[in-house]
Protein backbone atom coordinates (compact mmCIF):
# COMPACT_ATOMS: atom_id res chain seq x y z
CA UNK A 1 0.00 0.00 0.00
CA UNK A 2 0.97 3.72 -0.78
CA UNK A 3 -0.78 6.95 -0.23
CA UNK A 4 -4.24 8.26 -0.02
CA UNK A 5 -5.61 10.17 -3.19
CA UNK A 6 -8.04 12.71 -0.94
CA UNK A 7 -11.22 14.15 -3.73
CA UNK A 8 -12.50 16.81 -1.11
CA UNK A 9 -14.91 17.98 -1.78
CA UNK A 10 -16.46 15.73 -4.76
CA UNK A 11 -18.14 18.79 -7.24
CA UNK A 12 -20.86 18.29 -9.29
CA UNK A 13 -23.46 16.69 -7.07
CA UNK A 14 -25.07 18.20 -4.34
CA UNK A 15 -24.05 18.22 -0.86
CA UNK A 16 -20.67 17.99 0.91
CA UNK A 17 -18.64 14.17 -0.05
CA UNK A 18 -15.38 13.35 0.18
CA UNK A 19 -13.77 10.11 -0.96
CA UNK A 20 -10.39 8.63 0.08
CA UNK A 21 -8.97 6.40 -2.13
CA UNK A 22 -5.86 3.62 -0.44
CA UNK A 23 -3.67 3.20 -3.55
CA UNK A 24 -1.73 0.65 -4.48
CA UNK A 25 0.71 1.88 -7.37
CA UNK A 26 -1.46 3.63 -9.98
CA UNK A 27 -4.58 1.11 -8.75
CA UNK A 28 -7.11 1.71 -6.14
CA UNK A 29 -6.82 -1.06 -3.25
CA UNK A 30 -9.63 0.54 -1.27
CA UNK A 31 -11.67 3.19 -1.04
CA UNK A 32 -14.09 5.33 1.79
CA UNK A 33 -16.88 7.44 1.31
CA UNK A 34 -17.72 10.25 4.28
CA UNK A 35 -20.26 12.84 4.29
CA UNK A 36 -18.93 16.26 5.56
CA UNK A 37 -21.69 17.66 7.43
CA UNK A 38 -24.78 16.49 9.53
CA UNK A 39 -28.68 15.40 8.76
CA UNK A 40 -30.28 15.72 11.55
CA UNK A 41 -34.07 16.70 10.07
CA UNK A 42 -35.51 13.90 12.10
CA UNK A 43 -34.90 15.77 15.20
CA UNK A 44 -37.17 18.58 14.07
CA UNK A 45 -40.04 16.46 12.65
CA UNK A 46 -40.59 15.17 16.79
CA UNK A 47 -43.28 17.03 18.45
CA UNK A 48 -44.85 18.21 15.19
CA UNK A 49 -48.72 17.26 13.06
CA UNK A 50 -48.06 14.23 11.07
CA UNK A 51 -49.67 15.90 8.46
CA UNK A 52 -47.11 18.78 8.34
CA UNK A 53 -44.04 16.74 8.11
CA UNK A 54 -44.14 16.52 4.38
CA UNK A 55 -43.40 20.59 4.39
CA UNK A 56 -40.20 20.09 6.54
CA UNK A 57 -38.99 16.25 5.12
CA UNK A 58 -39.48 18.14 1.45
CA UNK A 59 -36.18 20.42 2.74
CA UNK A 60 -34.10 17.75 3.07
CA UNK A 61 -32.92 18.27 -0.55
CA UNK A 62 -32.90 21.50 -2.60
CA UNK A 63 -32.65 18.89 -6.09
CA UNK A 64 -34.76 16.46 -4.89
CA UNK A 65 -37.82 18.63 -4.99
CA UNK A 66 -40.57 16.49 -4.51
CA UNK A 67 -39.36 13.19 -3.42
CA UNK A 68 -39.48 13.96 0.30
CA UNK A 69 -42.74 15.09 0.80
CA UNK A 70 -43.82 12.31 -1.29
CA UNK A 71 -42.28 9.71 0.86
CA UNK A 72 -43.81 11.67 3.71
CA UNK A 73 -47.26 11.80 3.24
CA UNK A 74 -46.87 8.55 1.85
CA UNK A 75 -45.84 7.41 5.42
CA UNK A 76 -49.02 9.43 7.03
CA UNK A 77 -51.35 7.63 4.81
CA UNK A 78 -49.62 4.38 5.44
CA UNK A 79 -49.60 4.80 9.44
CA UNK A 80 -53.50 5.94 9.56
CA UNK A 81 -54.71 3.26 6.76
CA UNK A 82 -55.57 6.35 4.56
CA UNK A 83 -56.85 5.47 1.12
CA UNK A 84 -56.44 8.11 -1.59
CA UNK A 85 -58.33 8.79 -5.32
CA UNK A 86 -57.11 6.73 -7.86
CA UNK A 87 -56.70 10.34 -9.75
CA UNK A 88 -54.55 11.34 -6.83
CA UNK A 89 -52.22 8.44 -7.64
CA UNK A 90 -52.30 9.03 -11.36
CA UNK A 91 -51.11 13.33 -10.96
CA UNK A 92 -48.85 11.45 -8.11
CA UNK A 93 -47.33 9.59 -10.91
CA UNK A 94 -47.36 12.13 -13.42
CA UNK A 95 -45.00 14.44 -10.55
CA UNK A 96 -42.95 11.87 -9.90
CA UNK A 97 -42.40 10.55 -13.44
CA UNK A 98 -41.38 14.68 -14.21
CA UNK A 99 -38.77 14.69 -11.91
CA UNK A 100 -36.75 11.82 -13.10
CA UNK A 101 -36.95 13.00 -16.54
CA UNK A 102 -35.81 16.42 -15.58
CA UNK A 103 -33.38 14.98 -13.00
CA UNK A 104 -31.81 12.29 -15.14
CA UNK A 105 -31.34 14.46 -18.40
CA UNK A 106 -29.65 17.54 -16.15
CA UNK A 107 -28.10 15.08 -14.46
CA UNK A 108 -26.12 13.71 -17.60
CA UNK A 109 -25.84 16.52 -19.39
CA UNK A 110 -24.92 19.24 -16.71
CA UNK A 111 -23.29 17.25 -13.94
CA UNK A 112 -21.79 13.60 -15.04
CA UNK A 113 -21.35 13.96 -19.20
CA UNK A 114 -18.35 16.31 -18.06
CA UNK A 115 -16.47 13.54 -16.72
CA UNK A 116 -16.63 12.17 -20.70
CA UNK A 117 -17.13 15.17 -23.13
CA UNK A 118 -13.46 17.11 -23.69
CA UNK A 119 -15.80 20.81 -23.33
CA UNK A 120 -12.21 22.53 -24.57
CA UNK A 121 -11.93 20.22 -27.54
CA UNK A 122 -14.92 21.29 -28.82
CA UNK A 123 -13.70 24.09 -30.21
CA UNK A 124 -11.48 21.85 -32.55
CA UNK A 125 -14.54 20.74 -33.97
CA UNK A 126 -15.65 20.84 -37.49
CA UNK A 127 -19.35 21.90 -37.67
CA UNK A 128 -19.96 19.96 -40.86
CA UNK A 129 -18.90 17.24 -40.04
CA UNK A 130 -20.89 17.44 -36.65
CA UNK A 131 -23.95 17.85 -38.21
CA UNK A 132 -23.16 14.76 -39.98
CA UNK A 133 -22.41 12.66 -37.16
CA UNK A 134 -25.95 14.25 -35.26
CA UNK A 135 -28.20 13.52 -38.37
CA UNK A 136 -26.56 9.93 -38.63
CA UNK A 137 -27.79 9.22 -34.79
CA UNK A 138 -30.75 11.25 -34.38
CA UNK A 139 -34.03 13.00 -35.87
CA UNK A 140 -33.40 15.97 -33.74
CA UNK A 141 -34.37 19.03 -36.07
CA UNK A 142 -31.41 21.22 -34.56
CA UNK A 143 -28.72 19.88 -36.21
CA UNK A 144 -27.51 22.06 -39.51
CA UNK A 145 -23.56 22.51 -39.98
CA UNK A 146 -24.98 26.68 -38.70
CA UNK A 147 -26.55 25.92 -36.00
CA UNK A 148 -23.31 23.81 -34.45
CA UNK A 149 -21.12 27.20 -35.79
CA UNK A 150 -23.21 29.23 -33.76
CA UNK A 151 -23.01 26.91 -30.62
CA UNK A 152 -19.21 26.84 -31.10
CA UNK A 153 -19.05 30.82 -31.42
CA UNK A 154 -21.03 30.79 -28.17
CA UNK A 155 -18.82 28.10 -26.23
CA UNK A 156 -15.86 30.43 -27.38
CA UNK A 157 -16.99 33.39 -26.28
CA UNK A 158 -17.12 31.39 -22.79
CA UNK A 159 -13.58 30.45 -22.62
CA UNK A 160 -12.16 33.56 -24.31
CA UNK A 161 -14.35 35.73 -21.61
CA UNK A 162 -13.02 33.85 -18.71
CA UNK A 163 -16.92 33.13 -17.71
CA UNK A 164 -17.26 29.45 -18.34
CA UNK A 165 -18.61 28.69 -15.50
CA UNK A 166 -18.87 24.95 -14.12
CA UNK A 167 -16.76 23.88 -17.35
CA UNK A 168 -13.94 26.31 -14.89
CA UNK A 169 -12.46 23.45 -12.87
CA UNK A 170 -12.88 20.30 -15.20
CA UNK A 171 -9.44 18.16 -16.11
CA UNK A 172 -9.35 19.04 -19.65
CA UNK A 173 -6.83 17.48 -22.16
CA UNK A 174 -6.86 14.86 -19.37
CA UNK A 175 -5.87 11.74 -21.60
CA UNK A 176 -8.57 9.60 -20.06
CA UNK A 177 -11.11 11.51 -22.85
CA UNK A 178 -11.42 9.71 -25.93
CA UNK A 179 -14.23 11.46 -28.06
CA UNK A 180 -13.14 13.22 -31.41
CA UNK A 181 -14.22 16.89 -31.43
CA UNK A 182 -17.13 16.67 -33.26
CA UNK A 183 -18.80 14.40 -30.98
CA UNK A 184 -17.68 17.04 -28.23
CA UNK A 185 -19.19 19.73 -29.47
CA UNK A 186 -22.51 17.65 -30.08
CA UNK A 187 -22.59 17.07 -26.60
CA UNK A 188 -21.67 20.48 -25.25
CA UNK A 189 -24.80 21.68 -28.03
CA UNK A 190 -27.35 19.58 -26.27
CA UNK A 191 -25.75 20.71 -23.00
CA UNK A 192 -26.67 24.54 -23.68
CA UNK A 193 -29.96 22.95 -25.12
CA UNK A 194 -31.12 20.84 -21.77
CA UNK A 195 -30.76 24.43 -20.13
CA UNK A 196 -33.28 25.64 -21.58
CA UNK A 197 -35.70 22.47 -21.77
CA UNK A 198 -35.55 22.06 -18.18
CA UNK A 199 -37.02 25.08 -17.58
CA UNK A 200 -40.30 24.33 -19.84
CA UNK A 201 -40.72 20.95 -18.21
CA UNK A 202 -40.52 21.90 -14.78
CA UNK A 203 -43.79 23.65 -15.53
CA UNK A 204 -45.75 20.21 -15.28
CA UNK A 205 -44.97 20.65 -10.97
CA UNK A 206 -46.24 24.19 -11.10
CA UNK A 207 -49.37 23.13 -12.86
CA UNK A 208 -50.26 20.38 -10.11
CA UNK A 209 -48.02 21.45 -7.33
CA UNK A 210 -48.18 25.43 -7.46
CA UNK A 211 -44.55 25.74 -7.56
CA UNK A 212 -40.83 24.12 -8.25
CA UNK A 213 -39.10 23.10 -6.39
CA UNK A 214 -40.71 21.78 -3.52
CA UNK A 215 -44.50 21.36 -4.76
CA UNK A 216 -47.51 21.41 -2.53
CA UNK A 217 -48.72 18.32 -1.28
CA UNK A 218 -51.30 17.50 1.10
CA UNK A 219 -51.61 13.77 3.27
CA UNK A 220 -54.78 12.46 1.28
CA UNK A 221 -54.61 13.11 -2.27
CA UNK A 222 -53.34 15.80 -3.91
CA UNK A 223 -53.96 19.93 -3.54
CA UNK A 224 -55.00 19.95 -7.44
CA UNK A 225 -58.91 20.35 -7.71
CA UNK A 226 -60.02 19.22 -11.57
CA UNK A 227 -63.12 21.80 -12.85
CA UNK A 228 -62.55 21.87 -16.61
CA UNK A 229 -64.66 24.87 -16.39
CA UNK A 230 -62.95 26.65 -13.37
CA UNK A 231 -59.64 29.44 -13.75
CA UNK A 232 -58.27 28.10 -10.70
CA UNK A 233 -58.40 24.40 -10.94
CA UNK A 234 -57.23 21.85 -13.12
CA UNK A 235 -59.01 22.72 -16.15
CA UNK A 236 -59.19 21.96 -19.75
CA UNK A 237 -56.00 24.44 -20.44
CA UNK A 238 -53.98 23.35 -18.03
CA UNK A 239 -54.37 19.50 -18.88
CA UNK A 240 -53.58 20.02 -22.66
CA UNK A 241 -50.04 21.98 -20.90
CA UNK A 242 -49.86 19.10 -19.19
CA UNK A 243 -49.89 16.78 -22.38
CA UNK A 244 -47.71 18.90 -23.97
CA UNK A 245 -44.97 19.17 -21.45
CA UNK A 246 -44.95 14.80 -21.50
CA UNK A 247 -44.45 16.03 -25.70
CA UNK A 248 -41.75 17.78 -24.81
CA UNK A 249 -40.01 15.19 -22.09
CA UNK A 250 -40.44 12.29 -24.80
CA UNK A 251 -38.94 14.04 -27.71
CA UNK A 252 -35.76 15.03 -26.09
CA UNK A 253 -35.64 12.27 -24.46
CA UNK A 254 -35.72 10.08 -27.64
CA UNK A 255 -33.67 12.00 -30.18
CA UNK A 256 -31.22 13.81 -27.89
CA UNK A 257 -30.28 11.92 -24.45
CA UNK A 258 -30.93 8.23 -25.85
CA UNK A 259 -28.74 8.66 -29.09
CA UNK A 260 -26.19 10.64 -27.29
CA UNK A 261 -25.61 8.18 -24.53
CA UNK A 262 -25.18 5.27 -27.51
CA UNK A 263 -22.81 7.43 -29.03
CA UNK A 264 -20.92 8.24 -26.06
CA UNK A 265 -20.54 4.71 -24.43
CA UNK A 266 -19.55 3.27 -27.67
CA UNK A 267 -15.78 5.36 -27.35
CA UNK A 268 -15.88 4.14 -23.33
CA UNK A 269 -16.79 0.23 -23.63
CA UNK A 270 -13.78 -0.65 -20.88
CA UNK A 271 -15.61 0.84 -18.47
CA UNK A 272 -18.50 -1.96 -18.83
CA UNK A 273 -15.55 -3.54 -16.76
CA UNK A 274 -14.93 -1.46 -13.83
CA UNK A 275 -17.21 -0.24 -11.06
CA UNK A 276 -19.80 -2.67 -10.06
CA UNK A 277 -18.90 -3.49 -6.55
CA UNK A 278 -21.05 -5.23 -4.59
CA UNK A 279 -23.40 -7.37 -7.31
CA UNK A 280 -26.62 -6.97 -4.97
CA UNK A 281 -29.35 -4.56 -5.83
CA UNK A 282 -32.49 -3.48 -3.88
CA UNK A 283 -35.90 -1.59 -5.29
CA UNK A 284 -38.90 -0.71 -2.82
CA UNK A 285 -41.30 -0.47 -5.98
CA UNK A 286 -43.18 2.71 -7.45
CA UNK A 287 -45.71 3.97 -10.27
CA UNK A 288 -49.16 2.39 -9.73
CA UNK A 289 -50.78 1.34 -12.63
CA UNK A 290 -53.65 3.21 -13.36
CA UNK A 291 -54.24 4.68 -9.93
CA UNK A 292 -54.20 1.48 -8.38
CA UNK A 293 -52.43 0.29 -5.01
CA UNK A 294 -51.69 -3.41 -5.58
CA UNK A 295 -47.89 -3.44 -5.49
CA UNK A 296 -48.35 -6.28 -8.36
CA UNK A 297 -49.44 -2.97 -10.75
CA UNK A 298 -46.10 -1.60 -10.28
CA UNK A 299 -44.07 0.14 -12.79
CA UNK A 300 -40.92 -0.60 -10.95
CA UNK A 301 -41.46 -4.17 -9.10
CA UNK A 302 -40.16 -4.05 -5.49
CA UNK A 303 -37.37 -6.79 -4.38
CA UNK A 304 -33.57 -7.47 -3.76
CA UNK A 305 -30.98 -8.93 -5.94
CA UNK A 306 -28.09 -11.08 -4.66
CA UNK A 307 -25.01 -11.54 -6.17
CA UNK A 308 -26.18 -10.84 -9.23
CA UNK A 309 -28.68 -13.53 -9.49
CA UNK A 310 -31.48 -12.24 -12.06
CA UNK A 311 -33.16 -15.46 -11.49
CA UNK A 312 -34.19 -14.89 -8.18
CA UNK A 313 -36.14 -11.54 -6.53
CA UNK A 314 -35.67 -11.93 -2.85
CA UNK A 315 -39.03 -10.19 -1.44
CA UNK A 316 -39.10 -6.91 0.59
CA UNK A 317 -40.60 -6.72 3.96
CA UNK A 318 -39.86 -2.49 5.27
CA UNK A 319 -41.60 -3.36 8.16
CA UNK A 320 -39.86 -6.24 9.34
CA UNK A 321 -37.47 -5.92 12.37
CA UNK A 322 -35.05 -8.52 10.99
CA UNK A 323 -34.56 -6.64 7.25
CA UNK A 324 -33.72 -3.11 7.15
CA UNK A 325 -31.41 -1.67 9.96
CA UNK A 326 -28.98 0.83 9.98
CA UNK A 327 -25.54 0.32 11.68
CA UNK A 328 -23.13 3.36 12.99
CA UNK A 329 -20.09 1.88 14.14
CA UNK A 330 -18.16 3.86 11.62
CA UNK A 331 -20.59 7.04 11.26
CA UNK A 332 -20.36 10.02 14.01
CA UNK A 333 -23.12 8.97 15.34
CA UNK A 334 -24.27 6.69 18.52
CA UNK A 335 -27.01 4.57 19.50
CA UNK A 336 -27.85 4.08 22.82
CA UNK A 337 -26.77 0.58 24.56
CA UNK A 338 -23.65 1.07 21.96
CA UNK A 339 -23.06 1.19 18.37
CA UNK A 340 -21.96 -2.76 17.18
CA UNK A 341 -25.98 -3.73 16.46
CA UNK A 342 -28.13 -2.29 13.78
CA UNK A 343 -31.53 -0.52 14.33
CA UNK A 344 -34.99 -0.66 12.28
CA UNK A 345 -36.15 2.76 11.12
CA UNK A 346 -39.17 2.47 13.67
CA UNK A 347 -36.66 2.51 16.48
CA UNK A 348 -33.89 4.79 14.57
CA UNK A 349 -32.20 7.38 16.63
CA UNK A 350 -30.20 10.61 15.21
CA UNK A 351 -27.61 11.27 18.18
CA UNK A 352 -24.64 13.03 17.07
CA UNK A 353 -21.50 11.73 18.65
CA UNK A 354 -18.57 13.07 16.54
CA UNK A 355 -15.33 11.66 17.52
CA UNK A 356 -12.83 12.77 14.72
CA UNK A 357 -10.49 15.05 14.21
CA UNK A 358 -11.06 19.06 14.12
CA UNK A 359 -11.76 19.96 10.71
CA UNK A 360 -9.72 20.29 7.84
CA UNK A 361 -7.62 17.24 8.82
CA UNK A 362 -5.73 14.90 6.51
CA UNK A 363 -7.08 11.53 6.26
CA UNK A 364 -10.04 9.53 7.72
CA UNK A 365 -9.94 7.63 10.77
CA UNK A 366 -11.44 4.46 8.93
CA UNK A 367 -10.89 2.44 11.79
CA UNK A 368 -13.52 4.43 14.22
CA UNK A 369 -16.23 7.04 12.52
CA UNK A 370 -15.39 8.33 9.55
CA UNK A 371 -18.91 9.91 8.03
CA UNK A 372 -22.14 11.90 9.02
CA UNK A 373 -24.30 8.95 7.06
CA UNK A 374 -24.89 6.03 8.57
CA UNK A 375 -24.66 2.11 7.04
CA UNK A 376 -27.98 0.66 6.05
CA UNK A 377 -28.17 -3.14 5.33
CA UNK A 378 -30.62 -5.18 3.99
CA UNK A 379 -30.46 -8.37 5.93
CA UNK A 380 -27.35 -7.74 6.59
CA UNK A 381 -26.09 -7.12 3.08
CA UNK A 382 -24.76 -4.66 1.28
CA UNK A 383 -26.86 -3.43 -1.42
CA UNK A 384 -27.15 -0.58 -4.33
CA UNK A 385 -29.84 1.39 -5.18
CA UNK A 386 -31.02 3.73 -7.98
CA UNK A 387 -31.51 3.42 -11.90
CA UNK A 388 -29.40 0.03 -12.03
CA UNK A 389 -31.16 -1.55 -9.43
CA UNK A 390 -34.81 -0.73 -11.03
CA UNK A 391 -33.85 -1.69 -14.52
CA UNK A 392 -32.03 -4.72 -13.36
CA UNK A 393 -35.23 -5.78 -11.51
CA UNK A 394 -37.49 -4.93 -14.45
CA UNK A 395 -35.07 -6.87 -17.08
CA UNK A 396 -35.49 -9.66 -14.00
CA UNK A 397 -39.39 -9.83 -13.78
CA UNK A 398 -39.73 -9.56 -17.59
CA UNK A 399 -40.87 -6.73 -18.38
CA UNK A 400 -40.97 -6.91 -22.53
CA UNK A 401 -39.91 -2.87 -23.04
CA UNK A 402 -37.18 -2.92 -20.68
CA UNK A 403 -36.23 -5.98 -21.68
CA UNK A 404 -36.38 -4.69 -25.73
CA UNK A 405 -34.47 -1.35 -24.53
CA UNK A 406 -31.79 -3.50 -22.71
CA UNK A 407 -31.13 -6.35 -24.89
CA UNK A 408 -30.88 -3.53 -27.53
CA UNK A 409 -28.42 -1.30 -25.92
CA UNK A 410 -26.09 -4.14 -25.44
CA UNK A 411 -25.98 -5.18 -29.19
CA UNK A 412 -25.69 -1.94 -30.61
CA UNK A 413 -22.74 -1.25 -27.95
CA UNK A 414 -21.32 -5.02 -28.47
CA UNK A 415 -21.35 -5.63 -24.74
CA UNK A 416 -22.63 -8.94 -22.95
CA UNK A 417 -25.07 -8.45 -20.32
CA UNK A 418 -22.51 -8.73 -17.76
CA UNK A 419 -21.59 -5.38 -18.91
CA UNK A 420 -24.48 -3.80 -16.82
CA UNK A 421 -22.61 -4.04 -13.25
CA UNK A 422 -20.82 -1.40 -14.30
CA UNK A 423 -19.90 2.59 -14.46
CA UNK A 424 -20.81 2.40 -17.56
CA UNK A 425 -24.06 -0.21 -17.09
CA UNK A 426 -25.42 2.78 -14.75
CA UNK A 427 -24.80 5.31 -16.85
CA UNK A 428 -26.38 3.61 -19.67
CA UNK A 429 -29.75 2.25 -17.07
CA UNK A 430 -30.10 5.92 -16.19
CA UNK A 431 -31.13 6.43 -19.82
CA UNK A 432 -32.85 3.57 -20.45
CA UNK A 433 -35.19 3.85 -17.07
CA UNK A 434 -35.98 7.71 -18.63
CA UNK A 435 -37.50 6.70 -21.80
CA UNK A 436 -39.36 4.00 -19.72
CA UNK A 437 -40.68 6.72 -17.51
CA UNK A 438 -41.08 8.93 -20.43
CA UNK A 439 -43.29 6.68 -22.63
CA UNK A 440 -45.10 5.83 -19.42
CA UNK A 441 -46.48 9.20 -18.74
CA UNK A 442 -48.56 9.34 -21.40
CA UNK A 443 -50.54 6.35 -20.29
CA UNK A 444 -51.24 7.85 -16.95
CA UNK A 445 -52.28 10.83 -18.76
CA UNK A 446 -54.58 9.22 -20.68
CA UNK A 447 -55.24 7.15 -17.58
CA UNK A 448 -56.53 10.01 -15.76
CA UNK A 449 -58.46 12.22 -19.12
CA UNK A 450 -60.27 8.90 -19.01
CA UNK A 451 -61.77 9.05 -15.50
CA UNK A 452 -62.32 12.36 -15.98
CA UNK A 453 -64.24 12.19 -18.98
CA UNK A 454 -66.49 9.75 -17.22
CA UNK A 455 -67.34 12.14 -14.37
CA UNK A 456 -64.44 11.11 -11.76
CA UNK A 457 -62.81 14.50 -10.84
CA UNK A 458 -62.31 13.08 -7.20
CA UNK A 459 -58.47 14.10 -6.02
CA UNK A 460 -58.45 14.26 -2.30
CA UNK A 461 -60.02 11.67 0.16
CA UNK A 462 -60.97 13.62 3.88
CA UNK A 463 -62.27 10.83 5.63
CA UNK A 464 -58.78 10.95 8.50
CA UNK A 465 -58.27 14.76 8.38
CA UNK A 466 -59.84 14.63 11.68
CA UNK A 467 -57.41 14.06 14.37
CA UNK A 468 -59.78 12.82 16.39
CA UNK A 469 -60.26 9.60 14.36
CA UNK A 470 -56.60 8.19 14.59
CA UNK A 471 -55.83 5.43 16.96
CA UNK A 472 -53.36 6.85 19.87
CA UNK A 473 -50.59 5.30 18.52
CA UNK A 474 -49.14 4.62 14.75
CA UNK A 475 -46.65 3.35 12.57
CA UNK A 476 -46.25 3.56 8.89
CA UNK A 477 -43.88 3.69 6.20
CA UNK A 478 -43.72 5.87 3.34
CA UNK A 479 -41.83 4.33 0.43
CA UNK A 480 -41.02 5.48 -3.56
CA UNK A 481 -38.37 5.26 -5.98
CA UNK A 482 -36.53 8.45 -5.92
CA UNK A 483 -34.80 9.22 -8.60
CA UNK A 484 -31.39 8.25 -6.44
CA UNK A 485 -32.85 5.18 -5.51
CA UNK A 486 -34.90 3.79 -2.62
CA UNK A 487 -36.43 6.32 -0.34
CA UNK A 488 -38.41 5.30 2.95
CA UNK A 489 -39.83 7.58 5.51
CA UNK A 490 -40.45 5.91 8.68
CA UNK A 491 -42.92 7.46 11.51
CA UNK A 492 -43.92 6.48 14.21
CA UNK A 493 -46.96 8.81 15.60
CA UNK A 494 -47.96 8.90 19.55
CA UNK A 495 -51.20 11.13 20.43
CA UNK A 496 -51.26 12.88 17.33
CA UNK A 497 -48.01 13.99 17.72
CA UNK A 498 -44.60 12.64 15.32
CA UNK A 499 -42.96 10.38 18.32
CA UNK A 500 -40.21 9.44 15.95
CA UNK A 501 -39.18 9.86 11.86
CA UNK A 502 -36.28 8.53 10.59
CA UNK A 503 -35.28 8.70 6.71
CA UNK A 504 -33.34 6.39 4.92
CA UNK A 505 -32.29 7.81 1.82
CA UNK A 506 -30.54 6.82 -1.55
CA UNK A 507 -27.48 8.29 -0.83
CA UNK A 508 -27.29 6.66 2.63
CA UNK A 509 -27.52 3.03 1.23
CA UNK A 510 -25.01 4.00 -1.50
CA UNK A 511 -22.41 6.65 0.44
CA UNK A 512 -22.73 4.68 3.41
CA UNK A 513 -19.59 3.69 5.27
CA UNK A 514 -18.34 0.50 5.97
CA UNK A 515 -20.84 -1.55 8.85
CA UNK A 516 -19.62 -3.86 12.06
CA UNK A 517 -18.36 -6.74 9.89
CA UNK A 518 -16.36 -4.50 7.62
CA UNK A 519 -18.64 -4.81 4.59
CA UNK A 520 -18.21 -1.25 2.25
CA UNK A 521 -21.10 0.68 0.87
CA UNK A 522 -21.99 1.07 -2.74
CA UNK A 523 -19.30 3.84 -3.36
CA UNK A 524 -16.54 1.96 -1.74
CA UNK A 525 -16.86 -1.04 -3.55
CA UNK A 526 -17.42 0.04 -7.07
CA UNK A 527 -14.04 2.30 -6.61
CA UNK A 528 -12.05 -0.81 -5.61
CA UNK A 529 -13.50 -2.59 -8.82
CA UNK A 530 -10.79 -2.36 -11.30
CA UNK A 531 -9.86 1.37 -11.23
CA UNK A 532 -6.68 2.48 -11.98
CA UNK A 533 -5.79 6.29 -12.21
CA UNK A 534 -3.61 7.42 -15.38
CA UNK A 535 -2.61 10.91 -13.29
CA UNK A 536 -3.45 10.80 -9.60
CA UNK A 537 -3.56 14.70 -9.48
CA UNK A 538 -6.16 14.93 -11.40
CA UNK A 539 -8.37 11.39 -10.65
CA UNK A 540 -11.26 11.79 -13.25
CA UNK A 541 -11.90 7.84 -12.97
CA UNK A 542 -12.88 8.27 -9.28
CA UNK A 543 -15.65 11.19 -10.76
CA UNK A 544 -16.50 9.14 -13.21
CA UNK A 545 -17.51 6.52 -11.01
CA UNK A 546 -18.79 8.11 -7.95
CA UNK A 547 -20.70 10.25 -10.64
CA UNK A 548 -22.40 7.38 -12.30
CA UNK A 549 -24.08 7.15 -8.94
CA UNK A 550 -25.46 10.79 -9.33
CA UNK A 551 -24.47 11.50 -5.55
CA UNK A 552 -27.15 13.79 -3.38
CA UNK A 553 -25.08 14.11 -0.11
CA UNK A 554 -27.99 16.75 1.29
CA UNK A 555 -30.33 14.28 1.60
CA UNK A 556 -27.78 11.99 3.51
CA UNK A 557 -26.77 15.01 5.52
CA UNK A 558 -28.33 18.03 7.07
CA UNK A 559 -29.27 19.80 9.86
CA UNK A 560 -30.77 23.17 11.57
CA UNK A 561 -32.00 23.79 15.14
CA UNK A 562 -35.64 24.45 15.28
CA UNK A 563 -34.99 28.45 14.75
CA UNK A 564 -33.54 27.23 11.31
CA UNK A 565 -29.64 27.89 12.72
CA UNK A 566 -26.54 25.69 11.84
CA UNK A 567 -25.93 23.07 14.81
CA UNK A 568 -22.69 22.40 13.32
CA UNK A 569 -20.03 23.91 10.88
CA UNK A 570 -17.46 21.93 9.35
CA UNK A 571 -15.13 24.16 7.12
CA UNK A 572 -12.90 22.36 4.73
CA UNK A 573 -10.26 23.67 2.69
Amino acid sequence: MTERVVVDPITRIEGHLRIEAQMDGNRIAQAFSSGTSVRGIEIILKGRDPRDAWAFAQRICGVCTLVHGMASIRAVEDALGYAIPPNAQLIRNLMIGAQYIHDHVMHFYHLHALDWVDVVSALDADPVATSALAQSISRHPLSSPGYFSDMQAKLKGFVESGQIGIFRNGYWGHPGYRLPPEANLMAVTHYFEALEWQREVAKLHTIFGGKNPHPNFIVGGVPSPIDLNSDSAINAEKLNRVADLIGKMQRFVEDVYLPDTLAIAGFYKDWATRGEGLGNFLTYGDFPAGGLTDPAANLVPAGVILNRDLTTIHPVDLNADDQIEEFVAHSWYAYEGGNTAGRHPYAGETALAYTGPEPPFTQLDTDGGYSWIKAPRWRGHAVEVGPLARVLMMYASGQEQTKALVDGTLAALDLPVDALYSTLGRVAARTLETKIIADAMGGWFDALMANIRAGDTATFNTTKWDPSTWPREARGVGFMEAPRGGLGHWIVIRDGKIDNYQAVVPSTWNAGPRDPVGQPGAYEAALADNHVLQDPDQPLEILRTIHSFDPCLACAVHVMDPDGGERLTLTVT
